[in-house]
C-alpha cells in the first residue's frame, strides 16, 4: 500500500489488527506491482443554524440552502476519496526504484444523472489524479522524490487526523463541485494539498530522518485576497516554493513521534483598483510563510495528537487563502494560527473512540476593517471507528462547526452526524 496512506491507516485511526500490511501484491519480472486502495461512503445529515449578522467571509460551517432550509442530506465519500494506486519497486544497480499512479473518483455526484453530465458545473463531481511520481535512493543515503503527491508541509497534520477516514467539517459540499469533506482542514491545520515536488529525504537515523524540497510553482491563483480586494486581484507564486520537515519516532512501550515543518512562498499580485488587464495593473509582492510542530504518542490502547501551525500571509484552511488584504495599492499581510488535539482509546471490543478539538484563526491586517471576515473555524469531533474485518471499517462522527467573523454579530453554525464504512485493499 502506499506509504502515506498505510501511515494514515496505522498511525491516525485503525487498531493495529484492522491494518493490512499492503495492497494485492504481484510479481512482474524484476518488478513487484502493489494495487493498494481505499473504498469509502457516508450517509450525512447536517442541521445549519440561520447565519447571524451575515455570511462570514471563509466560513466552513454550512448555513441554510437558497430554500431556508437548515437540513441537508448526502450519500458521499468523506475526506478521503475513493482510491486507486499502483505502486511498482524494484532494486537495480544497488538503487532502490519505485513509481506511484493514482486516481481518486468520487461514489456520488449531484449532478442530475448522476455521471457528471449536468449543464451546471458546479454540481460536476471532480475525478481526482494526486499521484504520479518516482523515487530512487538507498537506506545507506536516502530518497530522491519526483513528481506529484502530498505537499510536505503540514502532511503529517492530516495523515494523524482521525477524520482522515471518516467525513469532519464539508459533508454539504461532497459529490458536488468538490469531491471530498474538509476533514479537519482549515479547523485546527492549513491543507498540505497535491502538488509536483523534487525532493530529497535522508536516511532514517536511529529515528530521526528530515525531508526537503521544492514544490510548483502554483499559476492558477495562490489565494483569494479578502473582500476588499478589487474584483480583479490575482495572486501568483513566482519562484518554486520551498517546503521541509524534520521528525524523530521512536518505539516502545510508549511510542510515537514529534516533528517540526515549514513553507516559504514567494507571490506577486495586480492590485490595481481597476477592472483593466493585468498588463496595465500595478503589481506588489510578499513572501508568504508558515511553520509547524506535532507530537502522536501511543501507550498500550490510548493515542493522543497535539499540533499547532503558525502562518505570516499563509491565509486560512488552504494555503494563500485569505492570506492578505489590499490597502492603498498594497499588500497587507494577515496573521494566522491554530491548531488540534486529538485522543483516541481502542475499548475491548476493538472500536476505537475519538474526541477531537481543533481552531484555525486569522487576524485581520494592520488597518483592515472586514467585520465579515473570518475570525475562527472551530471544530468539535466525536467519533468511533470499528474493525468489522482486517480490512473494513464502520465508522460513526459527529461534528460541531461554528464560524465566527471580527465582528461578534457575525456568526454560522452546523452539525453533522455521518455513519458509513471504509475498506482498504
Amino acid at each position: 500500500m502506499n506509504n502515506k496512506i498505510k501511515l494514515a491507516v496505522a498511525g491516525a485511526v485503525l487498531s493495529a489488527a484492522s491494518v493490512a500490511n499492503a495492497g494485492i501484491i504481484i510479481p512482474a519480472g524484476d518488478w513487484t506491482i502493489d494495487i493498494n486502495g481505499n473504498v469509502n461512503a457516508f450517509a450525512n445529515f447536517t442541521n445549519s443554524d440561520k447565519t447571524k449578522g451575515g455570511a462570514v467571509t471563509g466560513a466552513l460551517a454550512s448555513t441554510e440552502d437558497a430554500n431556508g432550509e437548515g437540513t441537508q442530506y448526502g450519500i458521499n465519500t468523506g475526506l478521503l476519496p475513493a482510491w486507486l494506486g499502483f505502486t511498482g519497486t524494484t532494486r537495480q544497480n544497488d538503487v532502490d526504484v519505485s513509481f506511484t499512479i493514482s486516481m481518486q473518483p468520487g461514489v456520488s455526484d449531484n449532478g442530475v444523472t448522476g455521471d457528471g453530465a449536468t449543464s451546471d458545473s458546479s454540481v460536476t463531481n471532480t475525478f481526482l489524479a494526486r499521484q504520479a511520481f518516482v523515487t530512487f535512493g538507498d537506506k545507506s543515503w536516502g530518497t530522491v522524490k519526483l513528481g506529484k503527491d502530498l505537499g510536505i508541509f503540514a502532511s503529517q497534520a492530516i495523515l494523524n487526523d482521525m477524520t482522515l477516514l471518516g467525513v469532519g467539517s464539508g459533508a454539504n459540499t461532497s459529490g458536488g463541485a468538490l469531491n471530498t469533506t474538509n476533514g479537519g482542514i482549515g479547523t485546527g491545520y492549513m491543507y498540505a494539498a497535491w502538488k509536483g515536488q523534487i525532493s530529497y529525504t535522508t536516511p532514517n537515523m536511529n529515528g530521526f530522518s528530515a525531508t526537503v524540497g521544492i514544490t510548483n510553482p502554483n499559476q492558477g491563483s495562490f489565494g483569494n485576497a479578502g473582500t476588499t480586494a478589487t474584483s480583479d486581484t490575482q495572486l501568483y507564486q513566482d519562484r518554486f516554493g520551498i517546503e521541509a520537515q524534520a521528525m524523530y519516532e521512536w518505539t516502545g512501550d510508549v511510542a510515537g513521534k514529534v516533528w517540526v515543518g515549514g513553507a516559504s512562498y514567494d507571490v506577486t499580485g495586480d492590485v490595481a483598483d481597476d477592472t483593466t488587464a493585468v498588463t496595465t495593473a500595478t503589481i506588489d509582492s510578499y513572501t508568504a510563510t508558515a511553520w509547524d510542530i506535532g507530537a502522536n504518542v501511543n501507550m498500550g490502547n490510548l493515542g493522543v495528537t497535539a499540533y499547532y501551525y503558525n502562518g505570516d500571509g499563509a491565509g486560512t484552511t488552504f494555503m494563500g487563502n485569505l492570506g492578505v488584504d489590499v490597502q492603498s495599492n498594497k499588500f497587507k499581510k494577515r496573521d494566522s494560527d491554530g491548531g488540534y488535539l486529538q485522543a483516541t482509546y481502542v475499548i475491548p471490543t476493538g472500536t476505537k473512540l475519538g474526541l477531537a478539538y481543533g481552531v484555525s484563526n486569522l487576524d485581520k491586517a494592520s488597518g483592515e476593517d472586514d467585520s465579515a471576515l473570518i475570525d475562527k473555524n472551530e471544530r468539535w469531533t466525536v467519533a468511533a471507528y470499528h474493525p468489522l474485518t482486517k480490512h473494513l471499517n464502520l465508522v460513526a462522527e459527529y461534528n460541531s462547526i461554528e464560524s465566527e467573523g471580527h465582528s461578534s454579530g457575525y456568526e454560522m453554525e452546523s452539525d453533522t452526524f455521518s455513519l458509513g464504512a471504509i475498506l482498504f485493499f
